[in-house]
């Protein structure tokens, strides 16, 4: 056994399909849901919170599919402090392998208010419901929503009421981001020193953002003895964000020697998981974001280049290929083959079945007689703007002219299937984007509000592809698109139909993206 091994474990708890899913704007579609959860389980993610069966159908169903396709995570789902969540919670995750129910109640004095309980009366519903789901379920979690503005003594009383009740983790929520590092160990410390039979059970930690300390809380909470992390992939979450798995992980592994703990978090699957979940909640990871940023391992001063050519160490402590990215970026065109695409696709953590390479293959060709060099990220933004389009069923751009000059409206010439019919029109803008967006509600009436549109070249050069993420809004239904495409306007318009399909799925399926129910964020 390695030195690493006899370390303490830190149990990762994944919360991208839960917490991570409430951002605004960032539902996944069910599909999607079960691609992320499938690569989570295949990084090592200990314990996956699939989402919140109470809150609707199509969270209730996505949660049980996960708990039935899992390998190795535990599944867990969210509840309420009540029966019926609580039964509702259990039926969907009972069939996973290692299922767990997560309950909860805020216990502050703000969030106490809210159902108007007394400190008794809560710590009398805490036992009953942490009983109740004890009792369909070995792997109980319980949660005090706003623990960190919570007072002390009242929080060690519902913790030892929950332990005892047969809770066997405890996590302790940071709700707001309000906390402190100091803070945050000092709570975990108090609650081991003062609570009878903490030595029994895990703490955990769920930290949020606000302060842009989610990931220093989470850290000091596990120097101070809590052994489960609550995060999600590229800080994803309500607000400003939750624990970034990467960053904790990275941090736990760079830093192991001062902070000596392990996870079992296979980190070269790190890169493929952050882009996968940036495409599909329609949040693009910034530029300068740690770990997986785009900048993050690129050097533009004279003084950094000169110093990694000479020893990469100088100004790098993590490789890139610990995370994912390939050492070397070496650039593919229209004579590269099938074979050279295949092995670079593995490089980048996508292993394709045959028809998929030859699907891949066709289109990289296409592009290539578009561009000089194709760069792993024009692979990637390929691969993914495939799967979007695969979902579009009743709207698909089959062409599109845009006609620009310095004096009057842009005119943008559409044609469209419509649930496979041909349908043409000319519509005027103000610019060539606002011209062709007016032609597809030209074509496709609808009241959809954009709420976003955002636009990023995928690499450099004029002639880069460009990836568009557009968010739509409609009777309280949000639907995110994105594309990615050479010509910024092509991609600007079938970004927008993607969102507009995923808006007509949801308008089928009536209701909205998300149930209101209270107690959601924790």
């Amino acid at each position: 056994m390695t030195d690493t091994q006899k370390q303490d474990r830190v149990l990762i708890f994944d919360t991208t399909l839960r917490d991570g899913e409430q951002s605004p704007g960032a539902t996944m579609t069910h599909d999607e849901k079960l691609e992320i959860a499938e690569l989570l389980d295949d990084m090592g993610v200990d314990v996956i919170e699939a989402g919140f069966p109470i809150a609707s159908e199509g969270d209730f169903a996505a949660v049980k599919e996960i708990a039935q396709r899992s390998k190795n995570s535990v599944i867990c789902g969210l509840a309420r402090a009540n029966f019926k969540d609580i039964d509702r919670c259990f039926e969907a995750v009972k069939l996973a392998a290692k299922p767990r129910i997560h309950t909860f109640i805020g216990t502050s004095p703000l969030h106490r208010a809210i159902p108007n309980l007394t400190m008794d009366e809560m710590a009398d519903r805490i036992h009953e419901t942490v009983t109740h789901a004890r009792n369909l379920c070995d792997n109980v979690q319980w949660s005090p929503m706003d623990a960190t503005r919570t007072e002390a003594d009242y929080l060690c009383r519902v913790v030892e009421i929950a332990i005892k009740a047969g809770a066997t983790t405890i996590n302790i929520p940071d709700t707001v981001g309000y906390t402190y590092p100091r803070e945050s160990a000092d709570i975990i410390k108090m609650l081991l020193e003062r609570v009878p039979g903490a030595d029994t059970i895990t703490f955990a930690t769920h930290c949020h953002n606000d302060l842009g300390m989610a990931t220093a809380n989470a850290l000091a909470a596990v120097e101070a003895g809590a052994r489960q992390i609550e995060c999600t992939i590229n800080g994803l979450g309500e607000r400003a964000g939750n624990t970034a798995l990467e960053e904790v992980v990275m941090a736990l592994r760079v830093r192991n020697d001062i902070l000596p703990f392990r996870t079992e978090i296979d980190t070269t699957k790190i890169m493929n998981l952050s882009r996968r979940v940036a495409s599909v909640s329609g949040f693009p990871v910034q530029f300068n974001k740690a770990i997986v940023g785009k900048n993050a391992f690129l050097h533009e001063s004279g003084i950094h280049q000169d110093g990694v050519l000479k020893n990469v160490e100088t100004f790098e402590i993590m490789r890139p290929e610990d995370i994912g990215l390939t050492a070397k970026n070496i650039a593919m065109g229209k004579h590269s083959g099938r074979a050279a695409l295949r092995s670079k696709m593995k490089e980048l953590g996508f292993d394709l079945a045959d028809n998929q390479l030859n699907d891949l293959f066709v289109r990289f060709k296409a592009l290539a007689d578009r561009k000089k060099e194709i760069y792993d990220d024009d692979l990637v933004a390929l691969v993914h703007d495939h799967a979007v389009q695969a979902e579009a069923d009743t709207l698909h751009v089959k062409r599109l002219r845009v006609v620009c000059g310095t004096d009057g409206p842009q005119e943008a010439e559409l044609t469209m299937l419509i649930d496979g019919v041909e349908h043409s029109i000319d519509a005027t803008g103000d610019g060539p984007v606002d011209a062709a967006f007016n032609a597809v509600k030209m074509l496709w009436p609808h009241k959809a509000r954009l709420q976003l549109y955002q636009v990023h070249a995928v690499t450099e050069g004029t002639d880069a592809q460009a990836t568009v993420s557009v968010r739509v809004e409609e009777d309280g239904r949000i639907a995110t698109g994105q594309s990615a495409d050479t010509d910024t306007v092509v991609a600007s318009v079938k970004a927008y139909v993607n969102a507009l399909n995923r808006l007509i799925v949801r308008r089928e399926k009536g209701g909205s993206d998300k149930a209101e129910v209270s107690y959601k964020d924790h």
